[in-house]
């Protein structure tokens, strides 16, 4: 089933891979792993026994697209193929908000691909779901056989309900992510008809007139409305002047302060991709100072929220920032500059 992490801004479905034994969902599923950019990749894990490629399942979490305002991350997994592992198929499909399934094309395979699909609507239908409302994609596999099945056949036999279908080669990697592409369109459809996904349609508000004159504005708008049109600071005399720090650069250790005042500079200008990327190797040189470790690490040596610190890694990997991105960022900028205070190291005034 899927969920909403509103503080994350994201959602999470997940996908099963179904079909007979050695039909290639394990193969199919490597093919989309290698397809996938490694830092928007989880780790692949597979189970191999004699009787089956996988007993358990494989676990690949994918962020694909964003939906709305909210990036939707996928769970593929696959079922092991063999009949006495029906246990373990029903805990697998358990919570599933699509399948794609993987028929052999191999002239042997036919009673085999048509088993497993009344045993995936049987299963489906134990946790109260029907097939005919269901998100399901088909790949006709094992095309590259000399005497593979003719799709019109294997259409007839297991496509009763004309879901979309696809050719594949899990080999070679012909059509797979056609077929995902197809799966990935039938999940947010049915995510929006179940109103799980968010509506993108921005909720009225009251007008707060020390941002804006103008209720409608995007708070984005508004904010660099706010920005532009304050007044500047009336100069000090000159035997007083000195640099003016905002209040993420006032907390930086002094080796961070440059750094931390670029990024700054970056949210006032309204350029929230400079600010997340200066907040980034802010938060990486900052980080540092914790020893040379994993990120995971350091994080956990200076008291930060591995969560946050992932986030805003996340954030700056995605690329087009928000205002919100660049917001984040500097957030968990305070907090490091916070966490290293305390360890001692000193700041711009010390």
């Amino acid at each position: 089933m899927s969920t909403v992490n509103v503080m994350a801004k994201e959602i999470a479905a997940k996908v099963v891979f179904y079909g007979p034994g050695l039909s290639g969902k394990t193969t199919t599923l490597k093919r989309i792993y290698e397809s996938v950019k490694p830092s928007l990749r989880g780790e692949l894990m597979t189970l191999p026994t004699e009787a089956d490629r996988t007993l358990f399942f494989d676990f690949l979490p994918v962020r694909v697209e964003k939906v709305g305002d909210y990036a939707l991350r996928l769970a593929l997994y696959t079922v092991p193929g063999q009949v006495f592992y029906n246990a373990t198929r029903k805990l697998v499909l358990q919570g599933a908000d699509g399948v794609v399934f993987v028929a052999d094309s191999n002239p042997g395979a036919e009673d085999a691909n048509r088993e497993s699909m009344a045993n995936l609507e049987e299963n489906l239908a134990e946790q109260g779901m029907g097939l005919d409302s269901f998100p399901l994609v088909i790949q006709y596999n094992k095309r590259d056989l000399v005497n593979a099945v003719p799709v019109a056949q294997m259409r007839a036999l297991i496509n009763r309900r004309n879901v979309p279908d696809f050719e594949t080669i899990a080999m070679s990697g012909d059509g797979v992510l056609d077929a995902m592409k197809a799966m990935i369109r039938l999940v947010i459809k049915d995510l929006r008809a179940r109103k799980i996904v968010p509506s993108m349609k921005p909720r009225p508000s009251a007008p707060t007139p020390s941002l804006s004159r103008d209720v409608g504005a995007s708070l984005e708008a508004q904010v660099q409305e706010h920005l532009v049109t304050q007044p500047a600071p009336e100069p000090l005399p000159a035997p007083f002047t000195k640099p003016v720090l905002g209040p993420i650069a006032a907390l930086a250790p002094a080796a961070l302060i440059d750094l931390a005042r670029v990024a700054e500079g970056a949210f006032a200008a309204g350029d929230f991709d400079g600010c997340v990327r200066t907040s980034i190797e802010t938060l990486q040189r900052g980080l540092a100072f914790a020893g040379d470790a994993s990120v995971a690490h350091q994080a956990f040596l200076l008291g930060l929220h591995g969560r946050d610190v992932l986030d805003a890694w996340t954030r700056a990997q995605r690329g087009a920032a928000h205002i919100e991105d660049a917001s984040f960022a500097l957030f968990v900028l305070s907090q490091l500059f916070v966490r290293l205070s305390q360890a001692g190291l000193p700041t711009p005034e010390q």
